[in-house]
């Protein structure tokens, strides 16, 4: 709870309609729940200070009517989709949690930044293996910022003509430089391989050039963010083209019992979440992984004609996710 001296100061400020000292309180008391740890409070009441855009409903429509398209099959080279998911849907490690807290407090504060020449992280590199949450961080990105989430189809960028995967990229440059959105570069290797290699074509060298190049020249107000499951086949002259860099790693086990809550809320169950053998039996899932379990489990619960869900529930649910990893590996 905040300090009863900042409570005061609020009020008075407040009541004497002056605008300026209320929100320099405002932020003060904002810090100082951010210092006890209270950093979902601390995230709404910046939103709340600072106002969250409502443009992503209305706008989406028309972003969609303007989807730009390949021409070699006319299919479209990016994906608008409205975020929904918020920050209290993720479980990141304590690392990844702080840095996302910064990139959205810079850009709650993007005024005061550019007063001092400054300007918020906008190039965001996500790494680390499939299911592990990259995807979802960069829809709260969206969902928190009140913008768009833009995911941009690299299947339908990624062209056989010559040239023309180039060609397709300053589409896409060019569309996300008009309006501000979150966009996202899924599989990003595909685009940004090490030109060093030997046993990629010249072409592929071509596209990491022109990518190289249309990213130093990007001065949009869109937030670009790129995920790959291959950080090593990156190339050497991409990771300083970003502000910041993310691994996303497996959930830890105190990791999984802070997803477990957030998934599980609302649904009663015959167990409790804190027990250690409960949380033990996800160990070394993914985030991915995890949700797929719980969604088998809930599914069983209610065919089964339960009101609760049980451990027997989850430990079923786990051995078809057992099997379903044995398949997949198999092939």
């Amino acid at each position: 709870m905040a300090s009863a001296k900042l409570l005061r100061q609020l009020v008075k400020t407040g009541a004497e309609g002056n605008h300026e000292a209320f929100k320099r309180v405002s932020e003060q008391l904002i810090k100082e729940e951010r210092t006890k740890n209270h950093h979902l409070l601390a995230n709404d009441l910046e939103k709340v200070l600072y106002g969250r855009r409502n443009s992503v409903p209305s706008m989406h429509s028309v972003l969609n009517d303007r989807l730009p398209k390949d021409k070699e099959r006319n299919l479209q080279l990016l994906e608008i989709k409205e975020p929904v998911r918020r920050i209290e849907d993720v479980v990141l490690s304590d690392d990844n949690a702080s840095l996302i807290e910064e990139v959205l407090q810079e850009h709650h504060r993007v005024e005061n930044l550019r007063s001092y020449g400054l300007r918020p992280a906008d190039r965001l590199l996500f790494c680390g293996p499939p299911g592990c949450g990259k995807t979802l961080t960069a829809e709260v990105l969206a969902s928190e910022l009140g913008l768009p989430l833009a995911i941009i189809r690299i299947d339908s960028v990624v062209s056989s003509l010559l040239g023309e995967t180039a060609a397709n990229l300053r589409q896409v440059f060019d569309f996300i430089s008009t309006i501000p959105m979150v966009v996202l570069f899924d599989e990003f290797d595909a685009l940004a391989k090490e030109r060093s290699d030997d046993s990629e074509h010249g072409e592929l060298k071509r596209v990491v050039n022109a990518f190289l190049q249309m990213l130093d020249a990007y001065e949009g107000k869109s937030i670009l963010v790129a995920a790959t499951n291959h950080e090593r086949m990156l190339d050497s002259a991409i990771w300083r083209r970003f502000d910041e860099v993310m691994i996303f790693e497996s959930p830890n086990l105190e990791q999984l019992r802070r997803l477990l809550s957030v998934k599980l809320r609302g649904l009663r169950r015959e167990f409790e979440i804190e027990d250690a053998r409960i949380v033990g039996l996800f160990k070394g899932l993914s985030h991915a992984d995890v949700e797929r379990v719980l969604r088998r489990a809930a599914k069983d619960m209610v065919l089964s004609g339960k009101d609760f869900l049980s451990e027997r529930h989850l430990e079923s649910a786990i051995r078809r996710e057992d099997a379903r990893k044995s398949r997949t590996q198999r092939n």
